[in-house]
């Protein structure tokens, strides 16, 4: 393996609820093959011992992935890879650290540049999971008279919405591990222009089969900020589980297209 190939770290952001566990396949594929991976828990998430209920700014949520990146060697650059609401914390470290991200890719992710600003920014990257019912069990953890501090998806309809098309072995392994998510970090959130966040190459993989992000809403934040380089999975809401080989496969083309590039 080339000496540029083999400084190519890959760091990996989870969604709302879940973890660094739900990457462990495509850690698995990526360590085979000689790439460096960093799988984080944001604050409140995985094996972090913060209770969500207390997490109330998306500064403090992203707190593990800004020490991670404030603290990289000088020269180093790194690959982040978000999933779902993980676009989010792309967005944001892009906008605060464009110097030491050498791509962003988003699996599925809200992929909004300035956040929540108008309507249709939440119209296209805020999941409506209202079709399928009463799904989402909420904490309020300072009142009842005062808005959701947490929210979990409720189990028996966790498979439905997030893994239809995934083994029933880690649909079974995230209801065990999925927790309540900080909702009052992610809501609104909004970004200032800071660095040079269009100087870092993004690329978009696709989900066909999502039941959480919508095909039009895929579709429409592809077009109010269009990537360099779409991919696209016939997967569910989580290809790290229904489609892992061919997730990396893409992980691969996109880390190709950084080496021709240069």
């Amino acid at each position: 393996m080339s000496e540029t190939t083999e400084k190519l770290h890959f760091v990996m952001v989870h969604g709302f609820g879940h973890g660094a566990w739900c990457w462990y396949k495509i850690r698995s594929l990526l360590e085979a093959s000689d790439y460096k991976v960093s799988c984080i828990d944001l604050k409140g998430s995985g094996m972090d011992p913060s209770d969500p209920n207390t997490i109330f700014s998306f500064q403090d949520y992203n707190k593990p992935l800004i020490d991670l990146l404030s603290n990289l060697p000088h020269n180093e650059k790194v690959i982040l890879v978000g999933h779902s609401a993980g676009g989010m914390s792309l967005t944001y470290a892009i906008h605060r650290f464009s110097q030491k991200i050498r791509m962003a890719i988003y699996v599925a992710a809200t992929m909004l540049k300035h956040g929540f600003v108008t309507p249709q920014d939440y119209e296209h990257g805020d999941p409506d999971l209202s079709i399928y019912g009463d799904v989402c069990k909420m904490t309020y953890g300072l009142g009842a008279d005062q808005p959701p501090t947490s929210m979990i998806i409720k189990e028996e309809f966790q498979r439905k919405i997030l893994y239809h098309l995934s083994p029933i072995e880690d649909s079974t392994l995230a209801a065990m591990l999925v927790r309540a998510g900080p909702l009052r970090a992610l809501v609104g959130v909004q970004f200032r222009e800071g660095g040079d966040a269009d100087s870092v190459p993004r690329v978009f993989i696709k989900t066909l089969q999502d039941r959480v992000l919508k095909q039009e809403q895929q579709e429409a934040m592809l077009k109010k900020w269009p990537p360099a380089l779409v991919f696209a999975l016939e997967s569910d809401h989580c290809p790290f589980f229904s489609m892992p080989t061919l997730l990396f496969a893409f992980l691969l083309k996109a880390v190709a297209s950084i080496k021709a590039a240069t």
